[in-house]
């Protein structure tokens, strides 16, 4: 089975080369996709000397040109996997927040337990996050619970960005109707496979925040994923065209 891991970077020189080494050195065999939106301290650069360090054809770059936001650069990196003919694709952030040694277990949540989408949960054991504020822990825990309330989706952590789809479930959800951009992006694409009869699993995980680098959040990301929140619970979600 054909397995990439899909990274957007942004200003991600700190912990581009750990991660790709991380990846690249898993016991299970795990493409890596760097979709770079114009990063200026070099990140893409990062990118094309670890593909020489590791010339196994495993590592493949995508530059764009500016910050074209969040969800664009998954559903860019979506169509070029499906494009290369990957059976798993994975979402997962390259500050470290998300452990790769996790991904395996995803994997095996998709590929023997049943599930068609595979989500790394902060919050289906408790509350599992280290080092945020206090703040920000409360604003995800009860921004999660908002989105189930409106939208009745059976999920604990639905802005979870640590993500294993089967290549069926992409195949199916129409990506050109996927409208937000940011952390809403999340929501939409759990919720859309959710409304197309999928199986979502959570597996439970550690989110630890970032030590390097800088944070992408900000308010704005918030106020699209609350309004687009109840703007979608009244959409018809319908499968892509074949």
């Amino acid at each position: 089975m054909k397995k990439v891991v899909i990274i957007p970077t942004y200003n991600e020189i700190e912990n581009i080369d750990a991660m790709i080494d991380r990846v690249c050195s898993l016991p299970e065999d795990f493409d890596l996709l760097v979709i770079d939106d114009g990063s200026p301290d070099g990140t893409a650069e990062a990118v094309r000397q670890a593909m020489v360090r590791h010339p196994s054809g495993r590592i493949h770059l995508l530059e764009r040109s500016g910050k074209l936001g969040l969800g664009t650069a998954y559903i860019t990196g979506f169509r070029w996997a499906l494009e290369q003919g990957y059976d798993y694709i994975f979402e997962m952030d390259c500050d470290f927040s998300h452990d790769p040694n996790d991904l395996g277990r995803l994997y095996r949540a998709c590929s023997e337990e049943g599930a068609d989408v595979a989500i790394g949960s902060r919050y289906v054991t408790g509350v599992n996050v280290i080092n945020w504020p206090i703040g920000r822990v409360i604003m995800s825990y009860y921004a999660s619970a908002y989105v189930r309330r409106v939208l009745g989706i059976p999920v604990r952590d639905c802005t979870a960005g640590f993500v294993c789809f089967r290549a069926e479930v992409l195949r199916t959800i129409d990506l050109d109707r996927i409208r937000m951009k940011g952390y809403g992006f999340q929501i939409e694409m759990k919720y859309s496979a959710w409304r197309l009869g999928f199986r979502l699993a959570e597996v439970p995980i550690i989110f630890t925040d970032r030590t390097r680098g800088s944070s992408k959040m900000s308010s704005g990301i918030f106020g699209e994923a609350f309004w687009g929140v109840l703007r979608m619970r009244f959409r018809k979600i319908r499968p892509a065209s074949k």
